[in-house]
């Protein structure tokens, strides 16, 4: 072995020390510095797998009670992560609800015995029906005797709350965490994926997203809390998981970590603890192949949900967070025409939603709206509170508005703004679907501005509109047609209640729901654990079942994955690809478009001039026959260069990069060993192998990249990105909104 080899590769256990004993008598655990990855990059899989079992080998090696503690106090790190994560979302969900809920009740007034209650706080202890005095608007309480005075007090304070604190969420944004706008879940999916973005998780940008968003929620835009809640999981896991050696340095360990975390904070969100392991499972892709994380995540979810209860931010001692009463537990088969109706109508204004979104997007990011978030969310927000304050079922928060569109009619409990009412059928049913219609417009422009967002509760008010506007149309066509063959399972008594309206507001929250994020069985179980309606999965399912399907037929891509994609973030979407004949060589980059190394050719000046130039995260080498030799990561070529502390002349520059036996023929003082740069793992293939085989390599192996190879010479290569930009071609406006041009990177 030449002379100075093994100084360049100190960070590896040979094995030939690998059975060296420690003068305690140990046997020693390998230790490899592993360079950072940089944000932008993929971690490689293969790599990190092949750390932790190195790891999890040496650690179990140990001799005497070492051997049984030291694996133990490694899950017990890994289990600590979890529970306080899953403690610390639980708590963190609850105030943010009860920040949201007082915030949002000061715009219309304040409770007179107490600044800090809410309207519910204020009025408890007060039977169904009875009118809360305690609770006073903002012209009662100043003592405004004029109807247009106490009327203009209260839209003025509506309206300038609003832009108050929807400018305030925005400037912390702006100006502290930009990372901390929008939902933040298309951003995890990518990292769980294997997407390197650390400052997207960073303490600050939690602690910004969680208020943020309190002030975005209680403005009255029309957004949500609940995908932004999985970022702020995240963020709790991330940052307990920096405490701890093993997960700074092992990107796989700290994904698993993030997948539960993701897992609980869909659980407060909905109060779902199934839903949120299930959403891991279907929208997250995290859990397909390791029955481990999955858990994690069950366990996360479950401590969080117990969590949540135990402070009880409803006041109600349920996790239910919109409990549902029904006329009986059963359903009659005609109601299933009505319900695929919305099902299809879910389907193909979900649809329209996404393509609104995005044209509101592109417009954004190319007009003069760009330069000015803050005014543009102020402004937005004004717009907003005028126009809803106008309409009663857009003025209350949208939680507020989907619980009592979610509740049958009870004389013996208040009528949320005449909805019960049998003789104003026709004005309620114009002012649901007005609501929707304004809602779906709000929703498209608010969604993706720079506070924080969630798409789930408006997208559940949009359909809870609609659905409560069919149930109306059909308990008023049983009323006066109560003997029509189509109503014969009914009683034919009309004042016997047959239909519930109710449950048609939940019908059409998941019809819209599932055209806007393409879920399936995570959404049903979300929607029977936010409602309770156990009984009534089976028309959930149909109906789902039925918007996924129209809106497939109108673009397979949900608006998370459409984010992605615009976004240009290296997620492989888990669907079946199928080539039409093509092979490797119509998708790789030949030989004549890659950037090479060529060893024992290329000096050690002409290698830091190619580092510095080109972005690429990695590079083949290939000798001066163009035979291949390896391929050698950006990552561990500088901790190389560096590792030679050679001085900066021009003898030390024109020195030549040896990567294999070939260095044998230069003489030791004119070259340098950089062979510990190359990859242990490399995937090669011939190009003429179909194209559908390197797609599926990468979907299920978690690839950065495959080498195509010819009689052992390199002909061309892959990367994760070029099968990223194949599954999304079909997208006009893939990488639009992307933060690095198409050429920089190559993950």
């Amino acid at each position: 072995m030449p002379v100075g080899y093994r100084s360049l590769r100190e960070d590896v256990v040979y094995e030939e020390d690998q059975y060296e004993l420690t003068d305690d008598g140990r046997i020693p655990i390998p230790y490899r510095k592993v360079a950072k990855y940089q944000d932008g990059n993929t971690i490689d899989w293969l790599h990190e797998e092949n750390l932790e079992r190195e790891r999890n080998h040496a650690l179990q090696s140990q001799a005497g009670v070492r051997g049984i503690l030291l694996p133990a106090l490694e899950s017990a790190r890994m289990w600590f992560i979890v529970i306080v994560t899953g403690v610390g979302i639980g708590i963190a969900g609850a105030w943010l609800d009860v920040l949201v809920k007082w915030l949002g009740d000061l715009r219309e007034g304040r409770c007179s015995y107490g600044f800090f209650y809410n309207s519910n706080a204020c009025c408890t202890g007060l039977d169904p029906g009875e009118v809360c005095r305690e609770w006073q608007t903002w012209g009662d309480y100043l003592n405004i005797q004029s109807i247009f005075g106490h009327s203009l007090l209260q839209a003025f304070i509506y309206v300038m709350l609003a832009i108050v604190f929807a400018g305030s969420a925005a400037t912390l944004v702006v100006s502290y965490a930009p990372h901390a706008f929008h939902t933040g879940i298309p951003e995890i999916k990518a990292i769980l994926g294997g997407y390197v973005f650390d400052a997207f998780l960073t303490p600050w940008t939690l602690l910004i997203k969680a208020l943020g968003l309190a002030l975005a929620v209680a403005s009255g835009l029309s957004l949500g809390k609940e995908g932004p809640l999985v970022h702020v999981a995240c963020c709790m896991a991330y940052f307990l998981s920096r405490l701890f050696k093993e997960f700074r340095h092992n990107e796989a360990q700290k994904r698993r970590v993030l997948a539960a975390a993701a897992a609980a904070g869909v659980s407060v969100a909905f109060g779902s603890p199934l839903g949120g392991v299930l959403f891991g499972l279907e929208e997250l892709d995290t859990f397909a192949n390791e029955s481990d994380v999955m858990w994690r995540g069950f366990v996360a979810s479950a401590i969080a949900a117990v969590s949540l209860q135990w402070v009880n931010p409803f006041g109600t001692a349920k996790l239910v967070l919109f409990q549902v009463t029904f006329v009986s537990d059963s359903w009659r088969a005609f109601e299933l025409i009505p319900w695929i109706t919305l099902g299809v109508i879910g389907g193909v204004l979900g649809s329209l939603l996404i393509r609104l979104n995005v044209e509101v997007a592109l417009y954004r990011r190319n007009s003069v709206l760009g330069d000015w978030p803050i005014l543009e969310v102020m402004s937005v927000s004004a717009v907003t509170a005028a126009v809803s304050y106008l309409i009663v079922f857009a003025r209350v928060q949208t939680s507020e508005l989907v619980a009592n569109l979610f509740q049958e009619c009870d004389p013996t409990k208040g009528d949320f703004h005449g909805l019960c009412n049998p003789t104003a059928t026709r004005q309620n049913v114009f002012l649901l679907c007005l609501t929707a219609l304004l809602k779906i417009v709000l929703t498209a422009w608010t969604f993706g501005m720079s506070i924080p967002a969630g798409i789930f509760l408006p997208t559940i008010g949009i359909g809870a509109c609609l659905g409560r506007a069919m149930g109306l149309i059909m308990q008023s066509l049983y009323r006066a047609y109560p003997t029509a063959w189509i109503f014969l399972s009914c009683p034919p008594d009309p004042s016997v209640r047959c239909i519930s309206p109710g449950f048609y507001a939940v019908i059409g929250a998941s019809a819209m729901l599932g055209g806007v994020t393409r879920m399936t069985i995570s959404l049903v179980v979300i929607l029977f654990e936010l409602t309770g309606a156990l009984s009534h999965v089976l028309p959930i399912m149909i109906c789902v079942m039925t918007s996924k399907w129209v809106g497939d037929a109108m673009g397979k891509d949900g608006i998370y994955s459409v984010w992605i994609a615009m976004r240009r973030y290296p997620w492989l979407p888990p669907v079946h690809y199928r080539d039409k004949g093509e092979t490797g060589a119509n998708i790789m980059k030949p030989l004549s478009q890659v950037i090479i190394i060529k060893d024992g050719i290329t000096s050690v000046g002409e290698l830091k001039r190619l580092l510095a130039r080109y972005e690429f995260h990695g590079f083949p080498v290939i000798d001066g026959h163009g035979e291949f030799v390896g391929y050698a990561t950006r990552q561990e070529l500088r901790s190389a260069l560096e590792r030679l502390q050679t001085e900066d002349s021009d003898f030390e520059r024109s020195k030549k990069c040896t990567f294999s036996q070939n260095r044998m023929r230069i003489p030791i003082d004119e070259r340098v060993d950089l062979s510990g740069a190359l990859e242990d793992s490399i995937i090669q293939l011939r190009k003429e192998v179909p194209q559908e085989l390197v797609v599926n390599m990468f979907q299920k192996l978690n690839l950065r990249q495959i080498l195509f190879t010819h009689a052992g010479k390199l002909t061309g290569l892959v990367t994760k990105r070029d099968v990223v930009n194949l599954l999304t071609s079909h997208l006009p406006h893939a990488a639009a909104l992307s933060q690095h041009p198409p050429h920089t990177r190559h993950p």
